[in-house]
């Protein structure tokens, strides 16, 4: 992905909670990847975080389209602080369709 690499490159990088915990809960991620991963700034959950999380999803939802709880929490961090998402799962634009979410790495 060219935009993993070049935020990686730029050094601007940072995790959401749940993408951490995500790829830290991988009985295969070698040691080595782990302590890799626990470098990178995350991205801290702000007051209100789990109400604005919950409409996003109901959001999502009521226009018929998946939405994934791990997904929801992943894009509601990327919303609070204004950080466009990395992404290759086409499940994330169900999200960039009700909210002002950037999506950065997707393929049309």
């Amino acid at each position: 992905m060219e935009a993993l690499e070049a935020a990686l490159t730029d050094r601007v990088v940072c995790l959401p909670p749940v993408v951490l915990t995500e790829l830290l809960s991988d009985p295969k991620t070698p040691d080595k990847v782990a302590g890799f991963l626990r470098r990178f700034p995350v991205l801290a959950t702000t007051d209100g975080y789990w109400e604005r999380a919950g409409e996003l999803r109901r959001r999502v939802i009521a226009s018929r389209r998946k939405a994934r709880l791990a997904d929801t929490l992943i894009v509601q961090s990327c919303l609070d602080h204004e950080t466009p998402l990395i992404a290759r799962g086409r499940d994330f634009r169900n999200f960039a369709r009700v909210a002002p979410l950037k999506l950065v790495g997707q393929k049309d």
